[in-house]
């Protein structure tokens, strides 16, 4: 297939750079994916294929092997088929494959391919306990990158055969699986493949890193695959005597012809390879010796086997003696709670906090939750892993970031009701009513000390304090960022000592990755440790650090508790950790090694939905879904939307209502947010954040013309709206201590004015239609509320509007009306101002579908728009899936930090 079709075909997805190689079975490019920022593997499957397989088919199987997680797996991003290109796309890896590593050094050192081996083992272990059998292990499918391996095109080979390729493939000269490593069983054509065949395929790959060639050669497939049928392999000792005998033991039983007589796993063989002891006298009785007669062969097994029964039965009597406690072994297993996982909510006054706490014994889990569908409250939940039942926490409603204290016994936690504003609580987990010791903002979640304090950041994020946990004086701790810095951190966790934290600040850009500084500091001298992009860690028994970084990846890196600053390469441990908005996550480690965390979810599509004052609900577009749909406003005649779409990078697009098309505005670069139009529809004006500075630019909504520079400022701009004569520009900026709200005359000023800026928050700016009246949304109260005020002069008055909370404002078109959510975002209130403001009254319009999920997104844009007649209201839905993941429990999980952390260090 033609680069040029391949490039035509995904351009609006990837840009191909260059092909890097061909396979058996695919063509691989080097390729930008345009959505992520990122350079990946691009494999196009051979057309040949392709039309033997059916990309329906293949496609459908290949998705089996999608949620495949593991440090020694190089994972699959992406597949699809677009104008007959059949594609799957993998991480691009910066190194080279075992293959090429071979033909440049032939050989590997005897210790470099024992490890390589057992990583590979290990990686094809995880993939046979979750039912992936790869089939097709050769050196060309195992990756070297910074020191470890990577097994590549898992589930491809299956993929092919399970597509109905397998009997096929030789119309089109291909074959599945590679001679040289296709087991006896797999080369006569047997359906029903195991593990024990990859077994056998590993064991000719470290056969052929040992002695520079697999155990079967021969000039033609035909040829290699009668001798893999029929003779038995050369001693590795006598082509290399320095391979120990345990290795070359390993290697023969893996090799052997019925998979009954190998290792029933790749873990058994992986084990094997590591040490002499671990291999049964089934082992010595099986290595066949070169040279001997039939007869000495058979002498000699009958008199090795007796010595290896002698040698065991003593070695096994003497190890019984001395042997070290063995560790309990590793168990994951995902756990569904009462409402199940996807029930775990986001609430309060921390933006979208953590909602999981493990007991330091690992055996009870508490989380912030609440169903959807509204069986139960916002409030927090008690589950023991030994028991199937879920209890209901008193006292605990409206409650986020929970935190259970060092001893089991109690749980500190923030709520923010209506009426009483934030507050820290502690109560029992035996039971009894909490108590309030703090009250204020909170810009972390609770840590308990072993002092039986607890300890948070003050709601800039920029002061540590604590509290004792039966109430007292709040005292400040350290601003770890130093006395004179405005830097907010927004994730605390203390050392077992106490004496150190860990704390995360992130920049301005809360979309990119290394704005995450994650790092330990003494919280006594302020002495700070070496910087590490992640969001969130802890400091284990083992002396590990393991940290987590933006994309969802637990890291592993020896801890210096001197210097407070990692020491080595960091290792991947775990991936697919779900990391929601401005780093938050819900992963947790019990002092005992228990581990839990939310995994990633499936991104379910999002769409746009209207909803009548009587509560008719009608999708916009029924062909109109993303994964993540931002901010968004209707243009002034309501006949087009601009929206911000993207993940990890957001661009804003125009789309024609209902079902018309949709076509990109901006591209590339960073991030593009707050769509505004211009009263006269023609532009859309819009921010961007780089190196600390905001940047307000428009461009116009047919795409013509370059963007257009029209203020720079200092400080993240949370929103931007126009007047009705487009006279003035309405900014929220993130200021020193709050959000404000600013003026400019574009044209005019050079400079942004403040208009409302106090000590508290005020942000989502919205203009009568007539501009004499200003609707916003401020947390004077504790609570956000809409308020009023006349425009320009604010001074002259001031009215609340709401009472009871609010997300988000609008106008009606005839300024009669002024709409806003209630703070749960789950019904759509109306106020009359038709006599102003001092006689407004509210009332709600209509609840929103309790089966559904409607994103919110508090002080930091809008989130409904209203139609031109007031008669219709504007949503972003997530309610046909949940993006949540499942709850996944790790027992012992410092049993495999040890081994990982072990097989990673320089031999």
């Amino acid at each position: 297939m033609s680069l040029e079709r391949v490039t035509s075909a995904l351009s609006s997805r990837y840009r191909i750079e260059r092909e890097v190689g061909q396979g058996g079975m695919a063509t691989v490019y080097l390729a930008h994916d345009l959505r992520h920022d990122r350079r990946v593997a691009l494999k196009v499957l051979r057309p040949e294929l392709a039309a033997i397989l059916g990309g329906d088919r293949f496609l459908k199987e290949i998705k089996t092997t999608a949620n495949l997680q593991h440090p020694h797996i190089l994972s699959l991003f992406d597949s699809g088929e677009v104008d007959g290109v059949v594609y799957y796309v993998m991480p691009y890896i910066e190194g080279e494959s075992l293959r090429a590593r071979l033909v440049r050094e032939k050989q590997l050192p005897v210790d470099e391919a024992i490890r390589i081996g057992r990583e590979v083992a290990d990686a094809l272990s995880y993939a046979h306990r979750h039912g992936v059998i790869h089939r097709d292990v050769k050196p060309e499918n195992i990756l070297l990158h910074d020191g470890r391996a990577l097994v590549a095109d898992f589930g491809i080979a299956l993929a092919v055969s399970s597509a109905g390729g397998s009997t096929r493939m030789t119309e089109t000269g291909m074959s599945l699986g590679t001679p040289h490593y296709m087991s006896p069983e797999q080369a006569m054509g047997e359906r029903e493949i195991t593990a024990r065949s990859d077994v056998y395929a590993l064991a000719c790959v470290v056969y052929e890193m040992l002695t520079g060639e697999p155990p079967f050669t021969g000039p033609t497939a035909q040829a290699i695959v009668a001798r893999v049928l029929t003779e038995e392999p050369r001693s590795l000792t006598i082509q290399r005597k320095t391979i120990p005998p345990h290795v070359e033991m390993a290697v023969m039983v893996a090799l052997s012809k019925l998979p009954a007589d190998r290792f029933a796993g790749a873990a058994q063989f992986g084990e094997a390879l590591a040490a002499p002891g671990l291999l049964t006298t089934r082992t010595t009785a099986t290595m066949a010796l070169p040279g001997a007669d039939p007869v000495v062969r058979r002498w000699r097994r009958g008199a090795l086997t007796a010595c290896a029964v002698a040698i065991a039965a003593a070695g096994l009597a003497l190890w019984a003696q001395i042997r070290p406690p063995s560790e309990a072994p590793v168990t994951r297993f995902g756990l569904v709670l009462d409402d199940s996982a996807a029930s775990l909510t986001y609430s309060g006054t921390i933006t979208q906090p953590p909602r999981l706490a493990i007991s330091p014994d690992g055996r009870t889990l508490v989380y912030a939750g609440g169903n959807r569908g509204g069986r139960r409250s916002q409030g927090l939940f008690l589950r023991r892993l030994d028991r199937l039942d879920t209890q209901v926490l008193q006292g605990t409603e409206a409650a986020v970031a929970p935190a259970i204290s060092p001893d089991g016994t109690q749980l500190a936690f923030v709520t923010n009701r209506v009426g009483e504003g934030p507050v820290l609580k502690v109560g029992s987990l035996h039971g009894g009513l909490p108590v309030v010791v703090a009250r204020g903002g909170f810009g972390s979640g609770p840590v308990w000390g072993p002092d039986r304090h607890v300890y948070f950041f003050d709601e800039t994020g920029r002061t540590i304090r604590r509290v004792p946990a039966g109430g007292g004086p709040v005292q400040d701790v350290l601003r770890p960022g130093g006395a004179d810095s405005t830097k907010a951190f927004s994730y605390l966790n203390l050392l077992p000592d106490g004496a150190t934290a860990l704390v995360m600040g992130v920049g301005i850009n809360r979309a990119d990755p290394s704005g995450y500084d994650l790092y330990a500091v003494d919280l006594k001298s302020g002495r700070r440790g070496e910087r590490l992009q992640g969001v969130a860690g802890a400091v284990t028994a083992t002396g590990h650090l393991v940290y987590l970084t933006y994309d969802g990846t637990l890291m592993g890196v020896e801890f210096d508790r001197k210097t407070l600053s990692p020491r080595g390469q960091p290792v991947p441990l775990v991936t697919g950790v779900d990391v929601r908005f401005e780093g938050h996550t819900d992963l947790v480690l019990a002092a005992s090694g228990t581990l839990a965390y939310v995994s990633t979810g499936t991104n379910a599509p999002e769409d746009f939905v209207w909803i009548s004052r009587s509560g008719q609900l009608t999708v916009v577009d029924p062909a109109w879904t993303d994964p993540e749909f931002e901010e968004f406003q209707l243009s002034p005649d309501g006949t087009r939307l601009a929206v911000t779409v993207g993940t990890d990078r957001q661009d804003i697009w125009i789309k024609q209502l209902d079902r018309g098309p949709r076509s990109r505005l901006t591209f590339g670069g960073v991030d593009k947010n707050h769509p505004s139009w211009t009263p006269d529809g023609k532009y859309i004006g819009y921010t961007t954040v780089e190196g600390g500075k905001s940047s307000v630019w428009r461009r116009r909504a047919d795409g013509v013309g370059p963007e257009e520079l029209i203020t720079r400022l200092e400080g993240a701009v949370g929103d931007i709206r126009w007047s009705r004569d487009g006279k003035r520009l309405l900014l929220v900026v993130d200021g020193p201590s709050s959000l404000d709200i600013f003026v400019l005359r574009p044209g005019e000023d050079t400079v942004a004015t403040p208009l409302l800026n106090e000590s508290y928050h005020e942000a989502l700016p919205a203009l009568s239609p007539d501009g004499t009246w200003l609707a916003y949304v401020s947390m004077e109260t504790g609570t956000p509320e809409v308020f009023v005020r006349p425009f320009p002069e604010i001074s002259a008055g001031k009215w609340q509007i709401s009472s009871a909370g609010a997300d988000g404002v609008q106008w009606s078109a005839d300024g009669r009306e002024i709409y806003f959510r209630s703070a749960d975002g789950r019904t759509v209130q109306a106020a009359d101002m038709s006599r102003g403001p001092s006689d407004a009254s509210s009332r709600t319009l209509f609840s929103l579908p309790a089966d559904a999920w409607f994103e919110t997104n508090g002080l930091n844009g809008r989130m409904f728009e209203v139609s031109r007649d007031g008669q219709r209201f504007l949503l972003n839905r997530q309610g046909r899936g949940d993006e949540s993941g499942d709850l996944v429990v790790v027992q012992n999980f410092l049993t495999e930090l040890r081994t990982i952390m072990r097989g990673a260090r320089p031999r």
